[in-house]
């Protein structure tokens, strides 16, 4: 494929589109978590914010306003530290279902002004530019009118940094370059030698594990990853994606696939009265009555099961469980609990017991009704088996509906939500879970998708 440095090489016809000009302006809200409080909380706006995955001085923050950066205090710093460095910092216990109601809002406004192309996070999206916007300085103005609409019509504590690119790769590295509030233009012909000194890891798609397929390739810079070639790319990363990424990082449009739900869970780090085994256990069957009923919810049946258990000071512990084809809470319950005793059993044998940090749970191997695997569980199974997992799953889903109306009339009443830490006593529940803070349940947001409104119901 012959070509020099700064010009684009021919496409294989159908998979990828050469841009024309500027084609996506991407959008990044700066410290989003810590921006949606201080938008709602006025008294915060201008003061360092930290918000922590739940109420407990024994965790550490998950956001940080950049007012609270100049202090060293960043995503990861412990809640005790962060109030050593800055005693006057305001720590927040997170709100998922609200940073989500906020993302809304906000996409709804963007919308006003040009269509969405992709929501790639909670806090990232990609717009798409008219032909007639795809030059930088009509690109520009609407930049500038989208974040003067979000700061007029949302709020002004919402900052953002956009950038416009002739891909949505390359916008997304625009948006990188000032933060927070900025605004950065990336045409081709700015390439390769305006990235030329971002280190490869900073590059989305550019992992740990690939960074070092590339080193092992020779490929340290940002300059010697722009020289590979196509098919070189998707050697080393082992498949199309490679390519897919040359393309994307060379300012092309490209097509992606569809991406299928692979599993279905929840994580929650635990504070100190939870940490002893016997309670932390409880945490992990809620949460997984929690991802059960969402599995319920998309029509889904799981195969498999897979429990971690995070130790404090260190170290952690493995397992999965397999089963046919189910949507019922007592085959996945027995399943969690044949796991959490093996763990218990070689703890012991270890010697110590020890205190539990964090625990996750998910359900794995999805599959639709009327898939072939869940057929042929219908047709081997022991008499009566079938009819008794149909009949468990469909009281769970009974239960599933109840605790979802009652969420949904607290919600328009205000009287409390699974974010805020209310209570579980308005669900119909398992006894052991009786007065678990319901901070330790409901939808989290992942850096990859956004919760749908149902997640934080069922």
């Amino acid at each position: 494929m012959m070509r020099n440095e700064n010009s684009a090489p021919v496409a294989p016809r159908g998979r990828y589109r050469a841009a024309d000009g500027l084609t996506c302006l991407f959008i990044d809200f700066n410290a989003y978590f810590a921006g949606v409080e201080q938008h709602d909380d006025p008294s915060l706006r201008g003061r360092p914010v930290i918000v922590a995955p739940m109420a407990s001085e024994h965790t550490s923050a998950i956001a940080a306003s950049y007012e609270a950066r100049p202090f060293g205090i960043k995503r990861g710093t412990p809640i005790r530290e962060a109030r050593e460095r800055c005693p006057g910092i305001a720590v927040r216990p997170a709100r998922h279902d609200r940073y989500v109601q906020v993302h809304k809002l906000l996409m709804t406004e963007i919308e006003r002004h040009l269509p969405l192309e992709k929501i790639c996070s909670v806090d990232e999206a990609a717009f798409r530019l008219s032909r007639s916007e795809r030059y930088p300085d009509k690109a520009t103005a609407l930049a500038h009118r989208v974040k003067k609409g979000i700061a007029e019509n949302v709020g002004p504590a919402l900052r953002s940094s956009i950038g416009l690119a002739p891909s949505r790769l390359l916008a997304k590295l625009a948006a990188e370059r000032v933060k927070p509030d900025g605004l950065t233009v990336l045409e081709l012909k700015d390439l390769p030698h305006s990235l030329e000194n971002i280190p490869l890891t900073d590059i989305p798609g550019v992992g740990a594990g690939v960074a070092a397929r590339l080193a092992k390739a020779g490929i340290t810079d940002f300059l010697s990853l722009w020289r590979l070639e196509p098919k070189r790319a998707r050697a080393i990363w082992g498949s199309v994606q490679g390519e897919r990424f040359w393309y994307q990082l060379h300012g092309y449009e490209v097509e992606e696939p569809p991406v299928k739900k692979s599993m279905i869970g929840h994580s929650r780090v635990l504070s100190r009265e939870h940490e002893a085994p016997a309670q932390a256990r409880i945490v992990a069957r809620a949460l997984l009555l929690k991802a059960a009923s969402r599995l319920r919810h998309y029509g889904l049946f799981a195969s498999s099961l897979s429990l971690s258990v995070r130790l404090r000071p260190d170290g952690g512990w493995e397992r999965g469980r397999r089963f046919a084809h189910s949507q019922d809470s007592y085959r996945f319950l027995t399943a969690l609990d044949d796991a959490w005793d093996e763990f218990l059993d070689e703890r012991r044998r270890d010697g110590a017991l020890g205190r539990i940090g964090g625990v996750t749970v998910y359900l794995h191997g999805l599959a639709k009704n009327g898939d072939g695997a869940i057929e042929q569980f219908d047709l081997f199974a022991e008499p009566g088996v079938a009819e008794t997992e149909h009949r468990r799953a469909e009281l769970w889903r009974l239960i599933d509906k109840i605790n979802a109306d009652q969420d949904a009339k607290f919600r328009r009443l205000g009287a409390g939500t699974p974010q805020n830490g209310a209570p579980l006593q308005r669900h119909v529940m398992l006894a052991s879970q009786a007065g678990l803070d319901l901070n330790y349940l409901g939808a989290k947001i992942a850096f990859s998708r956004v919760p749908e409104d149902a997640e934080f119901l069922y």
